[in-house]
């Protein structure tokens, strides 16, 4: 299962928590993918999934923003 979210246009800690409830919303072994526009989001989502023992798979630089490939744990 893959859930794709767009945290467009969230500062600081918005995107973290999004992260965070879309995660608790899927099973063990699920993907998320999630575009965040927050500069910031580059640092503290992986800081988070590190913290949560998460697998951050990939952070891809996009126009606006950065993708973040998640697997949940």
């Amino acid at each position: 299962m893959r859930i794709e979210i767009d945290l467009s246009g969230l500062r600081c800690p918005l995107p973290v928590l999004r992260v965070k409830k879309a995660l608790n919303e899927i099973a063990a072994g699920g993907e998320l993918r999630v575009f965040a526009s927050d500069p910031e989001a580059k640092n503290d989502i992986p800081s988070f999934l590190k913290q949560a023992g998460h697998t951050l798979h990939d952070i891809s630089a996009a126009d606006g923003g950065h993708y973040f490939l998640i697997q949940k744990k």
